[in-house]
């Protein structure tokens, strides 16, 4: 069932409480212990077999992809994490200067906020900024079963000059967030919907948690152009939410969530092998180029980089071009020693090996 929609009154109060939150996310994401707990990306049960005689010249390593038909300089995305307040309007700012000389793609946070209150949409038009590189809008898949329609969403792309819009879904974050939307029945046949409507490609993402093979092809089937695994290793969103929480009974609850989710890489394989012609995004507590190079390997068409760049972004745009460069680098130099001088040979290496227990 539709939850009832937000009047004009509401929706102010609602995208104030919004923009608040977004603050204190990013000052819990700096300041507290917000990886979970128990479980890893999975990355580190995978290594590379050296190749002694690589037979590539470093120097002509290419890392020119695309991603739904759109020509990229890296396979490397900024992964969508903030907007909506003006200590997030200077992070995207850094964050899109820093993507359109490096020519990684972009996403910004939930756009839901400047939707409802438009003095807050500055805090997301990168395109500006950034007029060369892929750029994905971002709302709550949730919304769209709180009134949230194609206009809605249309109107985020707009924002953000986006090319394609993801919606991101949290359940378990609603459940730990105060003020969370928890309605989620029925929610795939709003997505369905949604995607024949929309004139841009519409992507799903998890935000830490994973996304596994069944639940990957009954998004498939509804029509999601592509899907950003999001996997657990990283962030984990019950211990942000646990640190914002009034409400001593879900703080206890949300530890006992440290270790939920999928593996990162485990998600990656796992939607890749249920899909194989798809469009996929791995994420999920990437911190280096290795790691964006095992995810390539595992089947991803795009890296993404969310909380390990957020730090930088706060402190200097000097710090995001250099991460950006590290992660490059060290993606370049992965490439180099197994022999790949491409993206399309490092998606088909057989070099990546799964380490023995």
């Amino acid at each position: 069932m539709l939850a009832p929609p937000e009047t004009s009154s509401h929706q102010e109060a609602s995208s104030k409480i919004t923009s608040k939150r977004k603050t204190e996310h990013i000052r819990i994401c700096l300041q507290e212990e917000v990886e979970g707990q128990g479980i890893t990306t999975g990355f580190e049960n995978y290594r590379f077999k050296h190749n002694a005689v690589p037979e590539v010249d470093f120097d002509r390593i290419c890392l020119e992809t695309s991603f739904l038909q759109r020509s990229v300089r890296t396979p490397l995305l900024i992964s969508s994490m903030t907007g909506g307040s003006p200590e997030a309007a200077v992070i995207n700012e850094r964050l899109a200067e820093a993507a359109e000389r490096r020519g990684w793609a972009m996403g910004v946070g939930s756009i839901r906020a400047a939707v409802e209150r438009e003095e807050l949409a500055g805090t997301f038009a990168v395109r500006k900024l950034a007029p060369s590189v892929p750029i994905i809008a971002n709302l709550g898949a949730i919304q769209l079963n709180y009134g949230f329609g194609a206009e809605d969403c249309r109107r985020a792309v707009d924002i953000a000059g986006a090319d394609m819009l993801v919606l991101h879904l949290n359940s378990l974050q609603e459940v730990f967030q105060p003020e969370g939307n928890t309605a989620f029945g029925g929610l795939l046949k709003r997505i369905e919907g949604l995607c024949r409507e929309l004139e841009v490609p519409v992507g799903v993402k998890e935000v830490g948690w994973g996304i596994d093979a069944e639940t990957a092809k009954r998004l498939a089937n509804a029509g999601v152009a592509f899907i950003d695994v999001a996997g657990a290793g990283g962030t984990s969103w019950s211990q942000v939410e646990k640190h914002r929480s009034a409400d001593s009974l879900r703080r206890e609850a949300a530890t006992a969530f440290a270790d939920w989710g999928i593996p990162t890489a485990d998600s990656i394989r796992e939607v890749r092998g249920m899909l194989p012609g798809a469009a996929i995004i791995g994420s999920g507590g990437l911190q280096s180029g290795v790691d964006a190079a095992k995810a390539l390997a595992l089947g991803a068409d795009l890296a993404g980089f969310g909380r390990a760049l957020l730090g930088p972004a706060v402190r200097s745009e000097a710090e995001v071009d250099a991460s950006l460069a590290r992660v490059e680098l060290e993606l370049r130099i992965a490439m180099f020693g197994i022999g790949a001088g491409s993206i399309s040979a490092l998606r088909g290496t057989t070099r990546l090996i799964r380490r023995e227990s």
